[in-house]
């Protein structure tokens, strides 16, 4: 079994995944960029700014210099979606091994190439094995050991394998798949159905639109999926409808926050200020509407969505644009 590993970013999922890892017996390097929360975490074992209140375990080991990152046998990617070309470009300077399993856990799109993150590890690290690892997987849960399941992909079922026996504990299940590309449209796209829902709440809209929009994002996200090569059935698991429902109802959600504020009448510069962390949906919205355009794809609860976040369209608006489209059957594609 894998004795070692980095995660690359100290935020809240990163600690969480750090936690996990040490659980399960691994010496962990949390790589990040800012030395008082390393500080914190190597005297105090806690990072009480991204997750409050939660005992880190003694293996693990929080530096800024990626150097002792670049020498375990795996590496989580777990920064924002719009560092991530620049940590991984510091990671291959470092000197990580071509054998080094790289495992994406960031729910994004490259922002400069519109990539998915494996294609992005590719571009960057192209011998490297790479994995990703999603589902429904808030930071605060896994930080407290409550009950977690999660999917890996990977194109080879042995590196799938080995990972999975890593994040095999008593209150964390993984299960695997080939199809890296699905579980990663999942995990980038359900981050902007989250802010329509929590649109929808600031809104005070009630049950039945929110169960509504959560429904036909879903048809959205399937729709898109199969478009860039993505399996039905895995948009239908633990990283498509499973994250999806998670993210646009659960309290921890950052994204379903933005949204409630933006339901409420706050500007979108106003909501990420509150927020105080990054919520991946705002961006994914930008390089997910793009994406559809690119393969023709209808997506309206996408299109409204990036409206409102960078057309200035009122919430209210956006609305109502929604509900007097042209009447169509449930199953259109």
């Amino acid at each position: 079994m894998i004795e070692k590993a980095a995660v690359l970013g100290a935020g809240s999922w990163g600690t969480a995944l750090a936690i996990a890892l040490g659980e399960r017996g691994l010496e962990v390097v949390l790589f990040g960029n800012e030395q008082e929360i390393a500080d914190e975490i190597n005297s105090r074992h806690t990072n009480e700014t991204y997750l409050p209140e939660v005992d880190l375990p003694d293996s693990i080991r929080a530096t800024l210099d990626i150097e002792e990152a670049a020498n375990c046998p795996l590496v989580l990617l777990v920064v924002p979606s719009k560092v991530a070309r620049l940590v991984l470009t510091q990671l291959r300077d470092a000197g990580v091994s071509s054998d080094a399993i790289i495992l994406t856990c960031t729910k994004g799109l490259d922002p400069d190439s519109g990539d998915l993150m494996h294609e992005l590890i590719h571009e960057i690290l192209p011998e490297n094995p790479v994995a990703v690892l999603s589902g429904p997987t808030h930071a605060e849960e896994v930080g407290n050991r409550l009950a977690t399941a999660a999917v890996i992909g990977c194109t080879d079922e042995a590196i799938a394998e080995r990972v999975q026996e890593v994040f095999t504990l008593p209150w964390f299940r993984t299960y695997t798949s080939d199809d890296i590309v699905g579980i990663e449209i999942g995990s980038v796209v359900k981050n902007v159905f989250a802010i329509a829902a929590g649109i929808v709440d600031g809104l005070g809209l009630g049950d039945n639109a929110k169960a509504g929009m959560v429904t036909r994002g879903l048809a959205e996200m399937t729709r898109l999926g199969e478009a860039v090569g993505a399996k039905p059935e895995t948009l239908r698991g633990l990283s498509g409808v499973g994250d999806l429902i998670v993210t646009c109802y659960s309290i921890h959600s950052r994204n379903n926050r933005i949204g409630r504020l933006l339901g409420e009448g706050h500007s979108l510069e106003e909501a990420v200020a509150a927020l105080k962390q990054v919520a991946e949906g705002v961006p994914n919205a930008r390089s997910v509407y793009e994406l559809a355009r690119r393969k023709g794809v209808r997506t309206p609860l996408i299109d409204q969505v990036y409206a409102v976040l960078y057309e200035g369209k009122p919430t209210g608006e956006a609305l109502r644009s929604l509900l007097n489209r042209d009447p169509r059957s449930e199953t259109d594609d």
